[in-house]
């Protein structure tokens, strides 16, 4: 069964930093175009950064460029999200989804269907 399970999230300071990990059971990870995506209280859902099948592509979203890096692990099947210089405004539910669609099309839209259970993070002093 195929499931994408997202961790590392927590309560961190302003400025702080945090690696959450997207975990593919079932997947080939070199195959899909996965997406971090974050959904903030009482907000809807939005990118924040893709990756390739290859890996060899990234794409991020302004608000996030410079501060947070995507990479995978191949060999665990493993994608991360290390984020860096964390604002009060990056507190969210963040989730990963996977692709079929080049990362600037990926983090161009939301996708539809069900998503796992997230992970959450919360910046606050």
């Amino acid at each position: 069964q195929r499931q994408l399970v997202e961790s590392g999230g927590g309560l961190v300071q302003p400025g702080g930093s945090l690696r959450l990990s997207c975990e593919l059971r079932g997947f080939t990870v070199d195959r899909f175009t996965i997406g971090w995506y974050r959904q903030a209280p009482g907000k809807g859902r939005e990118a924040v950064s893709c990756i390739s099948a290859n890996g060899e592509f990234t794409y991020y979203v302004d608000s996030v460029k410079g501060r947070f890096t995507i990479s995978r692990d191949k060999a665990k099947s493993t994608i991360y999200l290390q984020m860096n210089n964390l604002r009060s405004e990056d507190t969210a539910i963040y989730y990963c989804v996977p692709g079929i669609t080049p990362v600037e099309e990926m983090c161009g839209r939301v996708p539809s269907g069900s998503w796992g259970q997230g992970t959450q993070v919360t910046v606050s002093s």
